[in-house]
């Protein structure tokens, strides 16, 4: 008893290192893992590095280019463009980050109780074929027009956005996650182990907590990571469009919707956070493949 308790750390360890392996091999992913941890550095070390105030206006310094005061120039308001490209990142990644939390959040609920309890399997999916037959930007749209001045004048308005857009992109972006876990379930449920655990008499829900969700963590990390850069992407859809955050609270979305109408004259104030942008998602793909890849058994044994 005592060898077989001992033994089942030392399992857990040796498939970590071959998770890891496998994704180590990835090339993708570890050029992916690299940029975004640079991202992450860049933007979360950012303000304590450069101490400029990327919403302070200085209307002598506008439309200036490059220097040693501002290395990446400054706007239209003479702001400084290396600060609200900092501020404007950590708006978006929290964004992205908080909803893909609520995307899976929800889905994982949905699909575990369509995939597990039979009775709501039909109902729940009927409700996930709704939300999926849905145009997706135009329903975004209907929400921020209706909801935003009334959370700006309850929240204020950073707050009652950013909670408006996590909700939006959150809420309309859980159905392929729970499709995913629902399908893990319904495979989990022939399983010997949870046949086993229900001959005992285990209960619904500590049969959930301790042999269903443990077993479906592989593709909701994988749909996490997808999930992240279609959020920040919909943040910046939406910031692009004029319905974000508002014009003092930069973005990388709101500095393309801020930049545009001046991008033949000053094209730099575009390409820089359309390039944060494009390399954010791609890091995150890339990881999400070699996570889907690492996480696969039969990619391991191969």
């Amino acid at each position: 008893m005592t060898e077989a308790v001992a033994a089942a750390p030392r399992r857990r360890s040796s498939q970590a290192r071959d998770v890891w392996r496998q994704f180590r091999s990835h090339r993708g992913a570890m050029i992916g893992t690299v940029i975004l941890g640079a991202i992450l550095v860049v933007v979360i070390a950012g303000p304590w590095l450069w101490h400029l105030d990327p919403t302070a206006v200085a209307m002598r310094m506008r439309n200036r280019g490059p220097s040693l005061e501002h290395p990446l120039g400054t706007d239209q308001l003479g702001r400084d463009m290396l600060a609200r490209l900092i501020t404007g990142g950590r708006v978006s990644l929290t964004v992205g980050l908080t909803a893909m939390a609520l995307s899976l959040v929800l889905g994982t609920l949905v699909g575990v109780c369509a995939g597990f309890l039979r009775g709501l399997d039909g109902i729940l999916m009927r409700l996930t074929d709704l939300f999926l037959a849905l145009p997706l930007l135009p329903l975004l749209l209907v929400m921020s027009m209706l909801f935003r001045e009334p959370l700006a004048q309850w929240l204020g308005a950073e707050t009652g956005v950013f909670l408006l857009i996590v909700t939006a992109i959150g809420g309309t972006s859980w159905m392929h996650a729970a499709r995913l876990v629902r399908g893990e379930v319904l495979t989990l449920k022939e399983r010997e182990f949870v046949l086993a655990a229900q001959s005992i008499g285990t209960g619904r829900g500590k049969m959930i907590l301790r042999h269903i969700l443990p077993n479906v963590l592989s593709p909701i990390l994988v749909s996490a990571t997808l999930g992240i850069a279609s959020a920040i992407i919909t943040e910046s859809s939406l910031s692009f469009l004029g319905l974000g955050f508002p014009p003092d609270f930069p973005t990388w979305g709101r500095l393309l919707y801020d930049a545009v109408d001046q991008i033949q004259l000053y094209p730099m104030r575009v390409i820089l956070p359309g390039i944060a942008i494009s390399l954010t998602v791609l890091s995150v793909n890339y990881i999400g493949d070699g996570l889907r890849d690492a996480m696969d058994p039969r990619a391991r044994a191969r």
